[in-house]
């Protein structure tokens, strides 16, 4: 009975260390994480394998792993930059970004788990500052809107090409400019949009005095191929056959045809 006790102290100190050891050697990784292993006593990050994906793992006590989210995430940037002509422009701008799943192993080692500021947001800022660096406000106000972010995409993937980083989309939510700029663009886009409207009604108008100028000459032309072609004799012909018709009417009474020198037929009377 009194060896009961002895006996029972190791075990239980074994059973704690076992615990202590299930602890450290068991790592979950959750939904749309994946896990970089480092191996203290080898080679440090394992970087020629596949990192642990989602679930139950179980790891050697004295290893740890670091843990990298692997979905699509979202930087939101808002930046002051110069155009072309040196006026401040302020951009607002989301970049979408995943890291490479297959070359998790290489971003840690080589940039660490602060690789969102280490390239990613210079990257973004020196596309943006170099495209917007290429237009007038003016352009940036009005029509260049589709063109300054496709030309971020392609600066800021460009950087990013060899940091295990993916970029999948660059927005750009809102261009700023000066309000006194801003004020003299839409009074001069008023202007010409005015102008324009003006210019149309002139075009419209000019078409329309055309038009009505080609529908009379061609009634006066009309009129005096008419009037050339009606020779006494044809009208004397286009008599008698109207008189002809006439006398063939039920309600007709007299009919005298001819009177006078060359005269049409006449018609006396009827019912």
């Amino acid at each position: 009975m009194e060896k009961l006790p002895k006996i029972g102290i190791p075990i239980i100190i074994v059973v704690v260390l076992l615990i202590i050891l299930l602890a450290k050697s068991a790592v979950t990784i959750d939904s749309g994480e994946a896990g970089v292993l480092y191996k203290t006593f080898d080679e440090g990050v394992v970087t020629d394998e596949p990192p642990l994906g989602e679930g139950f793992h179980i790891i050697a006590p004295w290893n740890k792993v670091f843990v990298y989210e692997v979905r699509q995430q979202e930087l939101f940037e808002k930046m002051r930059v110069l155009s072309s002509n040196g006026l401040e422009i302020q951009i607002e701008a989301s970049a979408w970004y995943e890291p490479v799943y297959s070359d998790l192993g290489n971003l840690h080692q080589s940039l660490g788990e602060n690789y969102l500021g280490r390239v990613i947001q210079p990257a973004i800022r020196s596309a943006a500052r170099s495209v917007v660096g290429r237009y007038t406000p003016e352009q940036l106000y009005s029509s260049k809107r589709d063109a300054i972010q496709d030309e971020i995409f392609t600066e800021t993937k460009k950087i990013l090409e060899k940091q295990y980083v993916q970029l999948n989309e660059v927005l750009v939510r809102d261009v700023t400019l000066p309000n006194t700029i801003k004020d003299a663009i839409e009074r001069k886009l008023k202007q010409e949009q005015e102008s324009l409207e003006y210019e149309f009604r002139l075009v419209t108008a000019s078409k329309e005095a055309e038009k009505v100028i080609i529908e009379a000459q061609g009634k006066a032309d009309a009129n005096r191929i008419l009037s050339a072609s009606l020779t006494d004799k044809i009208l004397q012909d286009k008599g008698i056959d109207a008189t002809m018709k006439l006398s063939e009417s039920p309600n007709s009474k007299v009919i005298v045809i001819g009177g006078g020198d060359g005269g049409l037929p006449i018609i006396l009377g009827n019912n």
